[in-house]
């Protein structure tokens, strides 16, 4: 995402840096890594602590906001954009500088999935923090989200989300997938297995894509890494494989030769779940969240509508009896694009500097 926002913004314009919360010093892409980076105090700390430094994300935004300012006092900018999942969309622009959030949601933990984030091992301490400081930093959250002049989000079920929590308005404007890169098997190629890719956090609910597989003698793959790994495993049991993190050409072989994508989280917008049906691979999907908008219900997957394994093995079903809708999947993840990307986003600037 943050990607596709650089390439097309450095050619028709010069961008002045990268304002980070943190920045664990890994290689992004070459656009990004060309960019000066300006990072909080917060800095490089390991992403297993990120969450647990909640509490001092205001004054991260705060000690950005300084430097940002400092920094058009001596060079000026024209423009802002933010791409905000949690507290980012919270700097504030310098005066009279237009500033559009990319959002990818509100805060997930501190409106819409603070129980989802309390579940596993210490979960009860994650609880007890966002119930202290839940009411502050909510009320931190409206606040700073009037420092955005246009929102931008990458889903209706955000762009509800942002109504709801915010009270603003937004646009939307789905996010790019790399539809040259994923891309159908050839012909002929067996498919076999259910798959799940993405990261292996609470409230993806991968513990509910287990226990379906096991309902339904499915053999499973779970691709990714994440804080409940440990827990996760400890459930699996027989038929579950877990691969670690891979990379996309590894990612793609998977997408091209399982037989479904369980997609059982509600996801703000989900990328894997376009990136699978451009590989022709259908998506069994809870009927909420971004998997309204990018998966098309007996044509290039099926919700379940229950968080069961039952419900999910129904859907799965009726998903293999759907029989070979690659090619509709495939038609379906072009509407995702890159380029139709950058023409709206293209469009949602030159608004804002207009």
């Amino acid at each position: 995402m943050l990607d596709a926002i650089v390439r097309m913004c450095a050619g028709p314009c010069e961008i002045a840096g990268l304002y980070t919360m943190f920045d664990d010093g890994r290689a992004v892409t070459p656009a990004i890594d060309a960019i000066p980076r300006v990072v909080s105090s917060l800095g490089k700390r390991p992403a297993g602590l990120r969450r647990w430094l909640l509490p001092r994300y205001p004054s991260a935004v705060r000690e950005l906001e300084r430097q940002l300012a400092r920094a058009h006092a001596s060079r000026p900018i024209d423009l802002l954009v933010s791409t905000s999942s949690a507290a980012i969309k919270g700097l504030a622009p310098p005066p009279g500088v237009p500033h559009i959030c990319y959002c990818h949601s509100p805060a997930r933990y501190l409106w819409s999935q603070g129980s989802e984030y309390g579940r596993g091992r210490l979960g009860w301490l994650r609880r007890a923090g966002l119930g202290l400081l839940g009411p502050g930093l909510r009320a931190w959250d409206v606040g700073t989200s009037h420092t955005v002049t246009q929102f931008v989000a990458n889903s209706t079920h955000t762009q509800r989300e942002i109504a709801r929590c915010f009270n603003r308005a937004s646009v939307v404007v789905h996010p790019p997938i790399r539809t040259t890169f994923f891309t159908p098997p050839v012909s002929g190629q067996g498919r076999a297995g259910w798959l799940y890719v993405g990261a292996l956090e609470p409230y993806k609910r991968v513990d509910l894509a287990i226990r379906g597989a096991h309902a339904a003698g499915a053999r499973l793959t779970i691709v990714g890494t994440g804080s409940q790994s440990g827990h996760l495993r400890s459930i699996a049991g027989n038929g579950v494989e877990f691969t670690g993190r891979l990379g996309d050409e590894e990612v793609r072989e998977h997408f091209r030769s399982a037989s479904l994508l369980v997609f059982p989280q509600i996801e703000d917008f989900g990328i894997v779940a376009v990136e699978a049906q451009a590989c022709g691979l259908p998506v069994v999907a809870f009927r909420a969240g971004g998997a309204l908008d990018s998966v098309v219900d007996g044509k290039t997957g099926v919700f379940f509508d229950r968080p069961t394994a039952e419900a999910m093995v129904a859907a799965a079903k009726g998903c293999l009896e759907l029989g070979d809708v690659s090619g509709a999947c495939r038609a379906n993840a072009e509407r995702f694009s890159q380029e139709r990307f950058e023409r709206e986003m293209l469009a949602v600037i030159e608004g804002a500097l207009r």
